[in-house]
């Protein structure tokens, strides 16, 4: 047992990759994924025990609908060609939503560190990756319930929803792929400040930027040259994109969605292999 603790603590090629450990590929994926949904159980196992932080989560989106949507539709300010600005908007807040959920996820994991549930975690034979994937799909999850909310408030707002189920599980595969992005450039914060304060500090300047430099509440065509090529550049931006062209009837990708998808895939598995390696170092 001892010497199972010792090789469990020296986190190498083979726990942080588990495939490339020897073996029957087919069964280290197969336990990769295993282990990767019994911690997002895990984690989604704690929101049950407060469900009020969903109903505190939906507050801003909808006063951004209700008051912002509504009047700026109105007044008709922003140019959106054909579309309502309700409807040109619902996409955007839906990415919103996403966003200010799994950016200060990796608060988490400081708490997790100062309760001594990362060192149990980091002794188990469960790969890093397997970790900080399945903290990315425990955020997706909670994403999934302002999916729902939004949803339900655009109805109720006359917004044109398409109700297609391709369009339907397209969203939720956004959903939860760009809210694993998010959260998991918020654990890699989380590894390299190690502090609470500077982590909230943090997350608040990345924020509201990601957020006015995308396309989610105006189109990227009336911004100056110098925000565009920042908005290009802003994965928030591929996220609103990608929602906008499934969860709109009619709505047409500015981008295309293999582009879209590309950018959050790519970036999402790309921050997992960094997360995967950061990880042990929070309690450093």
């Amino acid at each position: 047992m001892k010497l199972q603790g010792q090789d469990a603590q020296r986190g190498g090629l083979g726990d942080a990759y588990p495939l490339c450990a020897g073996g029957n590929p087919i069964v280290a994926a197969f336990g990769f994924a295993k282990k990767t949904l019994v911690i997002a159980e895990f984690e989604v196992r704690k929101l049950m025990h407060d469900p009020t932080e969903l109903i505190t989560r939906a507050v801003q989106p909808a006063l951004w609908l209700l008051v912002f949507g509504q009047v700026f539709t109105r007044v008709r300010a922003i140019p959106t060609g054909n579309m309502r600005y309700l409807d040109f908007m619902a996409p955007g807040i839906l990415a919103q939503s996403v966003l200010f959920i799994a950016i200060f996820y990796g608060i988490a994991i400081i708490w997790e560190r100062d309760l001594g549930i990362i060192q149990k975690f980091l002794v188990s034979p469960t790969p890093r990756t397997a970790l900080v994937l399945g903290k990315a799909l425990s955020a997706g999850m909670r994403s999934l319930s302002q999916a729902c909310f939004i949803y339900a408030l655009s109805l109720i707002l006359g917004v044109k929803l398409n109700f297609h189920p391709l369009a339907l599980a397209g969203v939720l595969v956004v959903v939860i792929l760009s809210a694993s992005f998010f959260s998991t450039l918020s654990l890699i914060i989380a590894c390299l400040v190690k502090s609470r304060e500077r982590f909230m500090g943090i997350g608040q300047i990345l924020t509201m930027p990601l957020f006015f430099a995308s396309n989610a509440i105006y189109p990227i065509q009336i911004m100056p040259a110098w925000l565009q090529v920042i908005s290009h550049i802003n994965p928030l931006t591929y996220e609103v994109d990608a929602l906008r062209t499934m969860m709109l009837s009619g709505g047409v990708s500015q981008y295309g969605l293999w582009r879209d998808f590309s950018v959050l895939v790519a970036g999402t598995v790309f921050l997992v292999i960094i997360g995967g390696w950061l990880y042990p170092k929070v309690i450093r």
